[in-house]
């Protein structure tokens, strides 16, 4: 079957717009094409009015920085695993600590007991393991080491509780500031911090708004909303009464 048919997206530069629907509507494939993992095999996908046919592959992901939902786990330090986020320029240490402290990854790589030299992965001996939600940080510390004009992400948030995710958002805005950033993700708190929320069923965009005006148009986006939030509801525990 057709991942995506009669598709049309439109992301202003400087726009972070999020990209929700169920499982098997399209999502992945929307960034796996973005990325030119491979290429569509109808129509076409521009930036700036170029179409990525046309641009080499290695310029192309110049341009690009990308957090998929699991983050590789590289048996490397921690100063060598953010450093990967921009290879070329050989970023120095301090680049490395600044970029580690605007994703909020300081904290976490403070307790190690080598802090960025710590080997990470248990592939060798003395390595130590982060949680999915610190890979998480240490990704979004890639990222920031990056600066590229587009950021891609997949459910940049999956292994986070909401606390941390909060968090995590906040620190991405600052990150995505003046960029063009698309963010996949199955999170209403996530796509509400976005400027314009895409709804995706089907292979096609069905719905596009802000947060309040998805709510109010009653499609899709809202019955999720309002099916979610009376799960919610009605799952908060009754106050018990003390026996005599």
């Amino acid at each position: 079957r057709l991942a995506l048919q009669d598709f049309n997206l439109t992301v202003p530069a400087g726009q972070i717009a999020a990209v929700v629907g169920p499982n098997g509507a399209g999502k992945s494939t929307l960034i796996k094409l973005l990325c030119r993992f491979y290429d569509p095999e109808a129509g076409s996908i521009e930036l700036d009015g170029q179409d990525l046919r046309r641009l080499p592959v290695e310029a192309l992901r110049q341009q690009l920085t990308v957090l998929f939902q699991g983050p590789i786990h590289y048996s490397l330090t921690v100063a060598q695993n953010i450093a990967l986020g921009q290879l070329a320029a050989e970023p120095s240490p301090a680049e490395i600590r600044a970029a580690a402290r605007a994703a909020g990854a300081d904290e976490p790589v403070g307790r190690l007991p080598e802090q960025y030299d710590t080997l990470l992965g248990k592939w060798f001996a003395g390595g130590a393991e982060l949680s999915g939600g610190e890979w998480q940080r240490v990704a979004l510390a890639r990222a920031f080491l990056r600066q590229a004009p587009l950021i891609l992400l997949d459910e940049p948030t999956s292994a986070m509780d909401s606390w941390a995710e909060a968090d995590w958002m906040r620190r991405f805005r600052r990150l995505a500031a003046g960029r063009t950033a698309i963010i996949i993700t199955h999170r209403f708190t996530t796509a509400m911090q976005a400027d314009v929320i895409h709804v995706m069923a089907g292979g096609q965009i069905v719905e596009s708004g802000s947060h309040p005006q998805l709510l109010a148009a009653g499609g899709r986006y809202a019955q999720s909303w309002r099916a979610q939030h009376e799960l919610i509801v009605n799952c908060r525990p009754s106050r018990h009464r003390r026996k005599k």
